[in-house]
């Protein structure tokens, strides 16, 4: 190998991490309520946000755009995607037996004490979602939820496949418009999953989170026409 080809193996590799830490700046600023649903996302501003050039946030932006996180238009430009009520049905059906799988899997392996006491914990600070905590906190420990669970479970290829950030993206998308009784319906569902975990039982663990999704459809249905109507203008 020669030495042009080594530089040109390191921009490679700089690019690249440019543009994941764009992504991944994005995804950060979705979970924190500074980005939302069916936004305009202007050039100039994440160039400078982000300290990335515009080949570089172009290039991000497709990468999202294919993970569904963002929705590039031909002439009026990107926005973070907005879900329609059948786009968020057709989620939940593939996410509901990844994130069944990933529960079993934990309820059989189980966990170190100290695994199972932070799932614990973390299942209780999603529940203060239903006593009105911010959207941010929740997003996190929601995320921290399933990254623990199928870090319990030992299947490396769940984390890699369970849509977890797009599911970020609806929860944005209707936080605003949910009642306080659809939001507490949802967040003690992480409880119940959590303690058939600890408790080592894998079918109370499928089951609680077959119901958990059963909440969760009722609410996607119980929602005003309004909060899927984003029209990216």
């Amino acid at each position: 190998m020669n030495k042009t080809e080594v530089i040109s193996d390191a921009e490679t590799g700089e690019v690249k991490d440019t543009i994941q830490r764009l992504a991944d700046g994005i995804i950060y600023c979705i979970r924190a309520g500074q980005m939302v649903p069916g936004q305009h996302l202007v050039e100039a501003d994440l160039t400078r946000r982000f300290n990335v050039s515009r080949g570089s946030l172009r290039e991000g932006l497709k990468h999202l755009a294919a993970d569904g996180i963002v929705t590039l238009t031909r002439f009026r430009g990107a926005f973070i995607s907005a879900m329609d009520r059948k786009a968020v049905h057709d989620l939940l059906d593939v996410l509901e037996p990844l994130c069944s799988l990933a529960a079993r899997l934990a309820a059989e392996r189980g966990g170190t004490p100290e695994q199972m006491e932070t799932l614990r914990l973390i299942a209780q600070e999603i529940a203060r979602r239903g006593a009105g905590a911010q959207i941010a906190s929740y997003l996190e420990n929601r995320r921290h939820f399933y990254d623990l669970l199928i870090e319990m479970g030992g299947n490396g290829e769940l984390g890699r496949v369970i849509p977890l950030t797009r599911t970020d993206l609806f929860r944005a998308q209707f936080d605003k418009v949910q009642t306080r009784e659809q939001q507490k319906r949802h967040a003690v569902g992480y409880g119940r999953i959590a303690e058939a975990v600890v408790a080592r039982d894998p079918g109370k663990a499928e089951k609680a989170v077959r119901k958990h999704f059963i909440g969760t459809r009722a609410t996607v249905d119980e929602l005003p026409d309004e909060a899927f109507s984003a029209t990216y203008v």
